[in-house]
């Protein structure tokens, strides 16, 4: 269990990341999140913890306070962004902000909560957010193995995946790409041994992930 940021290692397991410029909400939060055996660590600005934690991108979830002198919660999201984290961010306010609400929502908040806050509500955002870090992840990994499986392709098996999945049929790609309906059966067999699939709509599925930016 991490209650300071003495010795951290945020990639041992998923951890919540408070970020409040009150040192008596830090306290508050942290005892909460002690309690309940989650493991936590807080800092009174987005400065400090940037400085502080290597990975932006750990396991993990962000607790931050809207307005804060400096660096706002906003500034703290927008750098998470830019540095391509997949944490989700969960923003703590003591003030009815529709405009920030709806800027905080729309660049990809989990939560936004309303202090004093309900102990359980918290809780229970905080629980949303780590399985959508979890979920995030999971499907970040499953896009690079499938561009790593893709790579493995010829140009000419690449040209025939694209033409399978986009409906097309063996003699239809083969009189795009001026070959023979053969020559497609045998790309298309060696398309499906490398992408690792055993149905088109198993590569239409994995195709569709390399197009997900």
């Amino acid at each position: 269990m991490l209650n300071s940021n003495a010795g951290m290692n945020p990639s041992i397991e998923p951890t919540v990341y408070v970020i409040d410029d009150n040192r008596s909400v830090r306290d508050s939060l942290l005892d909460l999140f002690t309690v309940t055996n989650m493991r936590a660590a807080a800092f009174a600005s987005g400065t400090e913890f940037f400085e502080t934690v290597d990975d932006a991108d750990c396991p993990g979830c962000v607790v931050v306070d809207l307005q804060m002198p400096g660096e706002t919660g906003l500034d703290v999201q927008s750098r998470l962004a830019s540095l391509g984290s997949r944490m989700p961010v969960i923003f703590l306010t003591g003030h009815a902000d529709v405009p920030s609400s709806v800027a905080a929502l729309k660049a990809g908040a989990t939560d936004f909560i309303m202090k004093p806050f309900v102990s359980q509500a918290l809780l229970e955002a905080v629980d949303h957010a780590m399985q959508v870090n979890v979920e995030r992840r999971q499907a970040d990994a499953e896009r690079d193995e499938v561009r790593t499986l893709a790579d493995t392709l010829t140009p000419r098996e690449t040209e025939v995946m694209f033409g399978v999945v986009s409906g097309l049929m063996n003699k239809q790609v083969a009189y795009q790409l001026g070959v023979c309906e053969m020559t497609v059966k045998i790309h298309r067999m060696s398309v499906m041994r490398k992408m690792k699939t055993r149905s088109l709509a198993d590569l239409v599925r994995k195709v569709g992930k390399l197009r997900t930016d």
